[in-house]
């Protein structure tokens, strides 16, 4: 049985090219530093779609390999100190990576359990509920009926709680491998069962859930991914540590990370991870929906850091599920503009390269041409000069982007070309390469058939939640602060980046993109949330506002302002002419926007 303090786990991976040396790291530390559970994230959107291929098609591995580079060394230490393991590194093939990691084990002779989660591939339920009419699967982003949807779904996977991981645990098992659980699910589970937890403790299960969302993303609470980046230089940037979450019987968190690590845990790291993803003040998963409108965060001491403030209610009736298509193939070609008329010299090779590939572009889905970046009045030096100059593609078939119709036509112009044409000799991204459509919808979860597979072979079905409630389609919106404060009564202003003393954070779900703002002190706070309106975030967003709805609603006792600006990322990292695909830099373009700062605040140094 657990004793009777807090739990304390460790987050190891975000992604599947997070550092792999992270588990090893935490496990053979054990003694100076101990933990629980280590978790670790290794599902993404872009992942899921290219597992799901995989898995469909039988290319490679439909798990993630990258797990086992993390587990394998740290596995005897592991087995030594009863460390238990939960990840989502099953990806499409759960049960195949159980097999591995059983096998392992056998091999190293380490007497640890391994149990598997099932229950996310739920293609077949999909199929049955639009053949039966139950659903028109409608598009939690875009409102797009699933029957309208041009594209043919090859994989669906709905999002899992952390109960059966929980129940993994609770029957032994030292590893639990699952699939498609949501990020935050493996903390739910640790902390669940640890503390003995029952469902209806929402607010216990709700404040798990929200340091769940803290470290699964590894390093991003130490400092990774930080606005205020500037200040780890001091603390070791080079090898940011990653975090631990210590879990309270009550449902009370504080952040932690590694002791003697690189990088930093405060109330700024939190505050920026916290408004990472978000939709808005509802955060659903599977075993809770945590309401953030009243959170905040405070600094304990060094590299301590309590969640405060979230509440728990019941969870949605119905469950995410994403569902994958393969969209046909995309190439590109890039140019290098240097020096002067950079805007001329691309409509220059635009105009050659649409001549060069002539009515042939009518077969392609997307075709577009885009300048990255500018050159400088008076470059220091021809590196600070150069602009890349893009050339993209989609198309549904394979063959009308093959060499002969795409790549040598964009390079034929060269001799024809803007003054210094010159394009990037690395020319593979000019062949065809599959794409894969991701299409958002809702699944019940009393359709899910979340089971757990013991090491012993026993496989126990996890009930869905007994009472959930049906929630808004929309969540709620504010499109400017209540009792704003004149801007005028800050004092004098100098016209700047609003990122001198603005954090923000910003992220993708599908295609929409969530961007969360937020200051260090009151008065600031004031000020900001009677800056940030709706209608002066499209204003910022300048020619990236497309019309498209935006969401906003604050978060006053952490000093933040967030908003959700709906279908801004054309459908999704797997399939996004984006260079920015995951939406992380939206807000570093925001905060490069001039607005009138006071001076006053610009007095206490700047970000």
């Amino acid at each position: 049985m657990p004793p009777n303090r807090p739990i304390r786990i460790a987050g190891c991976s975000g992604s599947t090219s997070d550092r792999r040396h992270a588990m090893h790291s935490l496990a053979s530390n054990y003694e100076s530093d101990p933990i629980d559970v280590i978790i670790g994230d290794w599902m993404s959107e872009a992942n899921m779609t290219a597992r799901a291929w995989s898995k469909t098609d039988s290319i490679g591995e439909a798990y993630e390999a990258t797990f086992l580079e993390a587990l394998i060394p740290a596995l005897p230490h592991i087995a030594k100190h009863k460390i238990k393991v939960a990840v989502n590194a099953g990806a499409s093939d759960t049960k195949g990576l159980y097999e591995v990691v059983k096998n392992i084990l056998v091999e190293k002779g380490l007497d640890l359990n391994v149990a598997w989660v099932s229950g996310d591939e739920v293609l077949d339920a999909v199929r049955k509920f639009k053949k039966e009419g139950r659903s028109k699967f409608e598009n939690v982003y875009t409102g797009e009926s699933l029957e309208n949807w041009k594209f043919e779904p090859i994989y669906a996977q709905a999002y899992l709680g952390g109960l059966g991981i929980a129940e993994a645990l609770e029957r032994g098992a030292d590893i639990v491998i699952c699939g498609r659980v949501s990020d935050a699910s493996p903390v739910i589970g640790a902390a669940y069962w640890w503390h003995k937890w029952q469902r209806s403790q929402l607010d216990r299960i709700a404040s798990a859930f929200v340091a769940g969302h803290m470290i699964e993303c590894s390093t991003y609470v130490c400092g990774g991914n930080f606005s205020g980046f500037k200040v780890l230089e001091q603390l070791g940037w080079d090898d940011i540590g990653y975090p631990i979450a210590e879990i309270s019987e009550a449902g009370e968190v504080i952040i932690t990370k590694q002791m003697g690590s690189g990088g930093q845990v405060s109330v700024e790291t939190c505050t920026s991870q916290l408004l990472y993803e978000i939709q808005g003040p509802w955060y659903y998963n599977s075993d809770v929906t945590a309401v953030l409108d009243e959170l905040w965060f405070e600094q304990l001491s060094a590299n301590r850091v309590a969640l405060r403030g979230v509440k728990g209610e019941l969870p949605p009736s119905t469950t995410k599920v994403g569902i994958t298509a393969k969209g046909g193939f995309q190439a590109e070609f890039h140019w290098f503009l240097v020096g002067l008329d950079i805007a001329d010299k691309a409509r220059m090779m635009e105009a050659q390269t649409r001549e060069a590939i002539g009515d042939h572009a009518n077969n392609f889905s997307k075709f577009e041409f885009t300048i990255n970046g500018s050159s400088p009045e008076d470059p220091k030096s021809q590196t600070s000069a150069t602009v890349a100059f893009r050339v993209f593609a989609q198309a549904e078939k394979e063959e009308d982007l093959s060499p002969a119709k795409f790549l040598r036509p964009c390079i034929d112009v060269i001799m024809e070309g803007y003054p210094g044409a010159t394009f990037h000799l690395d020319i593979r991204q000019g062949f065809p390469k599959q794409v894969f459509e991701y299409y958002v919808t809702l699944l019940p979860q009393s359709d899910v058939q979340h089971a757990v597979h013991l090491h012993s072979g026993e496989t126990i079905d996890i009930s869905p939640p007994p009472k959930t409630k049906i929630w808004a389609k929309k969540q709620p919106s504010q499109a400017f602060t209540e009792k704003a404060v004149d801007l005028k009564s800050f004092g004098p202003t100098q016209r700047g980046p609003l990122g001198w003393i603005v954090h923000a954070r910003s992220g993708d779900k599908g295609s929409d993109c969530n961007v969360g703002f937020f200051v260090r002190h009151k008065d600031e706070w004031d000020w900001l949330r009677s800056l940030l309106s709706v209608n002066t975030v499209s204003v910022l967003l300048g020619d990236e506002y497309k019309g498209k709805p935006i969401s906003r609603f604050e978060l006053p006792n952490a000093r933040a302002v967030h908003f959700l600006l709906h279908d801004h990322l054309d459908r999704g990292v797997s399939c996004s002419s984006s260079y920015d695909f995951l939406g992380k830099n939206v807000a570093e373009f925001l905060r490069a926007r001039h607005v009138d700062i006071p001076v006053k605040f610009l007095n206490r140094g700047k970000l």
